[in-house]
């Protein structure tokens, strides 16, 4: 049971059914820029209710038995669209994604595989915490294999198959992506840290390093960058968001093969403290 709440205050944060739960249920999208595959690949996963029931399932055991910040539907949609807007930067700049260099796939192939990994990367937090990216991998694959059915043939949905496995692995402690695409979905997780990500457990009373810090970053900003093709600019209102910064997003940040590709710099706004300094450049 999450620290702080009561079952009745569970029930009224949450929902307790399955039907209360589908009740409210977020439809996912991103901009297609006429990638018919991912506009053919998000309608079927709007429809899926099994889909649906896994993210469920996932933040029941992170944020309602655990305490933990949100790994269900609203998260894997911020982590897929933050994955595709880093991954159209990096290929207008360049770089070139894996599924193109070793198989002369194309770009809207890479981002098929981006899109199922950012949302497949959890789904393991459904059966529990512990080697949650493990036990991702075997709920992935028969649903990648389902969902890619029809959209290309059988050797080439196994190629990418793969590559959505991969990138789902190498998002875990320590992983150590291979390729563009699962660095990019690995980048991309550790960006879901805007301060109403940390609301959850900060209300029910975990005053951690982590629920404080998360608390101070006001926002995330994705652009172009000025030395390497992109650049994180993260608004903060507390000197405490550093944490989230140099502890937590150095280590996914590094060994994702991205490190030469991005430069981030965060700076505190207001008025409100003490400033211990106003910038922090990684």
């Amino acid at each position: 049971m999450s620290e702080g709440l009561s079952p009745a205050e569970q029930k009224a944060a949450f929902g307790r059914t399955v039907a209360e739960r589908f009740a409210n249920r977020l439809m996912l999208n991103v901009p297609s820029r006429g990638n018919t595959k991912v506009e053919a690949l998000l309608e079927r996963i709007n429809r899926d209710d099994e889909m649906y029931a896994l993210w469920l399932a996932a933040n029941v055991n992170a944020v309602e038995r655990l305490g933990m910040t949100d790994h269900g539907p609203v998260h894997v949609k911020i982590v897929m669209n933050i994955a595709i807007k880093l991954l159209r930067v990096l290929v207008e700049h360049g770089v070139e994604p894996g599924v193109v260099t070793n198989y002369g796939m194309g770009v809207d192939d890479a981002e098929v595989v981006v899109i199922l990994a950012s949302l497949l990367h959890d789904t393991g937090m459904s059966i529990h915490r512990a080697d949650h990216e493990g036990f991702s991998l075997f709920v992935a694959q028969g649903k990648v294999k389902e969902l890619l059915e029809g959209l290309y043939d059988t050797a080439t949905a196994t190629i990418v198959r793969s590559e959505v496995l991969h990138a789902i692995i190498a998002h875990r402690s320590g992983g150590k992506p291979l390729t563009v695409e699962a660095g990019v979905v690995r980048v991309a997780d550790a960006l879901d840290m805007a301060k109403g990500r940390s609301r959850i457990p900060f209300a029910s009373g975990s005053t951690s390093i982590h629920s404080i810090s998360a608390a101070a970053i006001e926002a995330v900003h994705i652009e172009a960058g000025q030395d390497k093709p992109v650049r994180l600019r993260i608004e903060m209102s507390n000197s405490a968001g550093v944490f989230q910064l140099d502890q937590l997003f150095r280590e996914k940040l590094s060994g994702s093969g991205l490190e030469r590709y991005v430069e981030l710099e965060a700076n505190i706004e207001g008025e409100g403290e003490k400033k211990l300094f106003t910038s922090f450049h990684l």
